[in-house]
């Protein structure tokens, strides 16, 4: 007997809501183009429906919301010039947009792993709400990237130097940090998970003076410290270019950035030497180039910002 695949996501009515629901647990839920050709359509079809009164995104597995976006296939269509490693940038940032200007109520129930591409699923939307499960994270300067999918415009915006600090880290937040940082907006508890990690809302004052420039050496910030020596140095000097314009900018025209960016990083050396370090030979040993802070020129940086003419994003 053949058996039916699984769909991907599953878009129902329950009652006036429309319900988004991923359906990939054994990939914890990761974004693929496919799925984000069926979310879009549907998001704008509700948005418009006079009987549906609001949206809400899910998850099934239990372990993950989404744990990010389909980097493995992007970089395959990224190496060989398949135009993949266009259209899921584009397509996943015009979904990233519709979310954040959404006339009706989203609701993103993020329990479990959010990262990348779930970020982008959750973050622009009205309401996001974390559990003890949730563990939130942008951790794209570690493979050559940057925290895109609007990350430029939400980063800035949340307390301190806290933004800068988990977008050039990819620091992990968990269970109620994630709301008190502001990343979620409301704390549903969840009766299976017994503790809470409170150990980041501690070292808020600990981020604040090490991303304002007049670092003391705590034991935290040493450590920060030693994350950062392993990111590609293009990647944080980019990320914090994205984030000190995108504090100004609305989020179509962060999004119009980012998208530039993604394509520069398309066209340079680390993020496919990051994506083999990290997730393919899994060996943890990136070799970054330019390989220092240092070697990466204000030039170098501007470049990966200009625009793209017929080909840049258009919102």
């Amino acid at each position: 007997m053949s058996s039916q695949p699984e769909p991907e996501v599953l878009l129902q009515r329950v009652g006036r809501a429309g319900v988004i629901t991923m359906n990939r647990p054994k990939v914890l839920n990761a974004l693929n183009l496919s799925m984000i050709r069926q979310i879009y359509p549907q998001l704008k079809k509700w948005e418009a429906d006079g009987d549906t009164d609001l949206v809400i995104i899910k998850a099934v597995g239990g372990k993950a919301f989404c744990a990010g976006g389909d980097i493995r296939a992007v970089t395959e269509a990224g190496k060989v010039g398949d135009p993949l490693s266009e259209d899921f940038f584009r397509e996943e940032y015009i979904l990233n947009h519709a979310i954040g200007t959404c006339k009706k109520p989203y609701i993103a129930l993020i329990d479990g792993i959010t990262m990348g591409g779930g970020v982008g699923l959750s973050v622009h939307g009205r309401f996001r709400v974390a559990t003890e499960k949730t563990l939130f994270a942008m951790p794209e300067t570690g493979i050559g990237l940057f925290p895109d999918v609007g990350g430029g415009h939400f980063l800035p915006r949340l307390q301190g130097k806290l933004g800068l600090f988990l977008a050039l880290t990819g620091f992990r937040l968990k269970g109620r940090d994630v709301h008190r940082a502001g990343v979620a907006t409301h704390f549903v508890d969840s009766s299976k998970v017994k503790t809470v990690n409170h150990r980041t809302a501690k070292h808020l004052a600990d981020i604040d003076r090490s991303f304002s420039y007049f670092s003391e050496g705590s034991e935290f910030t040493t450590k920060q410290a030693e994350t950062l020596s392993r990111m590609s140095p293009t990647s944080l000097k980019m990320t914090f270019k994205q984030l000190q314009l995108g504090g100004a900018l609305s989020l179509k025209d962060v999004l119009i950035m980012e998208y530039r960016m993604s394509q520069a990083c398309m066209r340079g050396h680390d993020f496919y030497e990051g994506v083999r370090a990290v997730l393919v030979d899994k060996d943890q040993s990136p070799r970054w180039s330019p390989s220092s802070l240092e070697q990466v020129s204000e030039q170098d940086v501007d470049s990966c910002f200009s625009s793209l003419g017929p080909k840049d994003l258009v919102l």
